[in-house]
Parts: structure tokens; sequence; C-alpha cells
């Protein structure tokens, strides 16, 4: 089965890069498909310092929904915003006061791939962090999910030596170049080995297979042989998207039952049935099951600007829209509408745009 590969190199333009991340494409290009892959066969899409969230977002998404292997090499620098204080990739217009708006949270690429098997799912990273960015990764490591495999490094800020070199993704490029990927703890190994001596010692090494970063506290082992994501996956990839439901049902009725309705595991729970019903094509479902979820989390308390309530309206959002009944999209939309009214989310004029759509459903009856 062929694989997918994204590159994702970024950093702003002008006086806040810290480091020269699309410098390294160059070099990774030159490297055969399959070898960024380590199968026959991949897709590539590369995203060199990208504008706008929102596109990054489309195509990880759409690379996390592929079949078979997925490898993420991403390039870049990380910035805290200033309401929620997690951290951002930032993107070519993002600045000190724009880092909500303009960079890409990373908990965007944690979700995306959760669906998804660690057993055929990697993160190559390559990060330089400003200073606050670098105090929060290092006291608490950075999340990259349970079901993903990372391997790289985050760098402290370069100081006074201005623009700072991806040197342990050129590291890793320049082995790949040779025609042979091997398994990726090994990749990682060598080309850290090469770089260690030209001053990596205060770098955070992330070398974790299921995603765990060092120093974070996580509520679930990581992903083991028998976990049911990896059924589930293998159930989407093969098109028994019903199975993979009943399967996720299951596993939601457990979590209620042992932890209650508004607990972690069963929400989590919730939302992989409500991605399981977009891969199914039904946004009906998915849209009701994301609303569902979003209220659920703001009746336990969650503040309106998590993460966790932003991701379940935007989806809800998303979902709407592709809806075709206009009878259904009536039903769901002023719900959506209340919805947007508390959770504005990062992009501007969302509510605007939920209103008007209603407004031009309501009008066609």
């Amino acid at each position: 089965m062929p694989g997918t590969v994204l590159l994702l190199a970024a950093s702003p333009l002008g006086r806040g890069r810290l480091v020269d991340a699309a410098g390294v494409l160059s070099v990774l290009a030159a490297v055969a498909p399959s070898v960024l892959s380590g199968t026959e066969t991949a897709n590539v899409v590369e995203l060199a310092d990208p504008l706008e969230p929102q596109a990054v977002l489309t195509r990880l998404r759409a690379a996390a929904a592929a079949p078979g292997p997925l490898t993420v090499y991403i390039t870049g620098q990380l910035h805290l915003d200033r309401r929620q204080r997690l951290p951002h990739l930032a993107l070519a217009r993002t600045t000190p006061a724009t880092v909500r708006y303009t960079a890409l949270p990373w908990h965007w690429i944690r979700e995306e791939l959760r669906l998804r098997s660690a057993a055929d799912t990697a993160l190559v990273v390559d990060l330089h962090a400003d200073a606050e960015a670098w105090r929060y990764v290092a006291e608490r490591g950075l999340d990259c999910g349970r079901t993903s495999t990372v391997h790289g490094r985050v760098a402290p800020p370069p100081g006074r030596r201005g623009v700072a070199e991806p040197v342990y993704m050129k590291a890793v490029a320049t082995l790949l170049r040779s025609g042979h990927r091997p398994p990726l703890v090994q990749l990682h190994e060598q080309a850290w080995a090469r770089i260690a001596e030209a001053g990596g010692g205060r770098d955070l090494v992330l070398s974790v297979p299921g995603g765990f970063a060092p120093g974070l506290p996580y509520a679930h082992p990581p992903a083991a042989a028998q976990d049911p994501h990896t059924a589930i996956s293998t159930a989407v990839q093969a098109g028994r998207h019903l199975d993979a439901d009943v399967l996720a049902a299951r596993h939601e009725q457990l979590a209620v039952g042992s932890h209650g309705p508004a607990s972690e595991e069963a929400l989590h729970w919730a939302e992989v049935r409500a991605d399981l019903a977009m891969f199914a094509g039904d946004p009906v479902r998915s849209c009701r099951a994301w609303l569902g979820v979003a209220g659920v989390r703001l009746a336990a308390g969650q503040a309106v600007d998590a993460p966790a309530v932003e991701a379940a309206v935007d989806r809800a959002h998303h979902q709407w829209t592709r809806i075709k009944d206009t009878a259904r999209a009536r039903e769901l939309g002023p719900a959506l509408a209340e919805l947007r009214l508390r959770v504005p989310g990062r992009r501007s004029g969302a509510l605007e745009s939920v209103q008007r759509q209603l407004g031009r459903l309501q009008a066609a009856r």
C-alpha cells in the first residue's frame, strides 16, 4: 500500500525568525518518496512557509485520512499564544502578538492524527522554541498524542547567533539520501550522533514510541499491539465503517459506565465516533455528534476557548457546511449558531457565516 509523506517547514518572515526552516526542504526533496515513507511507493505533499493555519490543517487532515503509513516531517519554531499559553507552530505571517490567529496550534496536529495507529504514523521534528515556549516544553514535554511515534528535538532560542539551522533535519535528510531508510529509532540515533558534538547539549531529545514526550503527564498508557484504535483504523481503511463505529460505541459505553458521560474517557470515544461518521460520509451524524461533545464539555465547566471545546465547535461547523439535505441543515443550524455565539473560535466571522447560511436555508423553505 502506498505511503503518504507530509513535509512541513515554516518560520516567520522577518525579525521573528529563529530558524531557516524552509532551507531544509531542498535536501528532503532530493530524497526518493519511497525512502521518505519507508514504503515501495509514496505520495509527497510539501508545504514551504505556508501563510494560513487553516490551509495547513486541510493538508494535514487529508494526509491523516489517507490509507497506508504516514510520515510527517516538521521543521520550524514554537511559540505560546498569549491567551491560553499553549504551543503553536509559527507560520510565515506569525508575530508574537498574533500567534493565536496566524500560527498552527500544536494540538491540531495531535487531534488530526488521533484516529491513526501508532504502528503506521510517525512524526520527525526539528523545532526551535522562543524563551517562553522553551520553558513550557522543558517542564511539560510536547504532547504529540498516543497514536504517533515521534523522533527529533526541540532546541532553545539561538540567542545572539541569529537565525539557526535545522541541523537535525538536515542530518536526517542526508542519511536518507543514501537511498535507505532504517527503522526510525536507528535513523534518529544516527542523526543525533551527527549533531550532538556540534552543540546539541541543551536540546530536548524526542525519541518516543506512541508520541510520549518526556515530562508530560498522560491519562492513558502507550498504545499496545491489542489497542482498539488500531482495529478501528484498519476497519476504516478497509471501508468497514459500520464495524468501526460498533467497536467505538462499545468502548464509549464502557467508558460512560466506568467514568461517567462527562469524563475525558467517554468524551474521547464520542469524538472518535464523530470522526468515524465523517469518514463514512455522514456529515449530519458527525455534526450532531460534535455538537453533543461541545455541549457536554461546556456543561462540565470547560472554558469557551479551551482547545477541546473550540475543536468540537469547529468540527461541527465544518461538517454542517457539508450537509446537502437542507432540512437537516436547518435542523442543526440553530444549535450550531447558539454554540458559535458562545465559542467564536479562531476564525473571524465564523458566527456571521453560520447566521448567513442559516438565513439562506430558512428563506429556501
